[in-house]
């Protein structure tokens, strides 16, 4: 069975549920049955308990793999993207996340992929956005005035 979505508090609870009811002279095929979990786990969880003490049953989270990039250089890379692609030698200016990767790879000697660098972007608070496009031939005035 996957793991019980819910918060942390509600997956302690479980787990303190599923110990009592161990406690109480139920078996772990039974407590399974009644939480809803494989005996398994009820047996794990009696086990650290016994080991590591209650403290042991707090839901604990990864905090993943952890960022190429420390925050110092985060923050400069911050600064050279407000300079604008323009002024990394880019015909255009407009950021996408290939260009963005060279750069990293020149001023940090890291390298990412075009396709994770949007996360790299979201942790910085940066989102993805598109140039308007815009006709050669619009007429400004003309459409202030079809407006009026």
């Amino acid at each position: 069975m996957p793991r019980l979505k819910g918060s942390a508090d509600r997956l302690e609870d479980r787990r303190k549920r599923a110990l009592a009811l161990l406690d109480s002279g139920y078996s772990l095929n039974e407590v399974g049955r009644r939480i809803g979990c494989n005996a398994s786990s009820v047996m794990r969880w009696r086990d650290t308990r016994r080991r590591d003490g209650a403290k042991a049953l707090k839901v604990r989270y990864s905090p993943g793999r952890p960022w190429k990039l420390d925050q110092v250089q985060r923050k400069r890379l911050v600064e050279l993207l407000l300079q604008g692609p323009i002024a990394h030698g880019y015909r255009t200016n407009l950021w996408t996340t290939a260009r963005i990767a060279e750069v990293v790879q020149q001023e940090f000697a890291v390298r990412y992929h075009r396709d994770h660098v949007g996360r790299l972007m979201h942790s910085l608070q940066w989102s993805p956005q598109k140039p308007e496009r815009r006709a050669l031939e619009r007429d400004e005035e003309a459409i202030q005035r079809w407006k009026q």
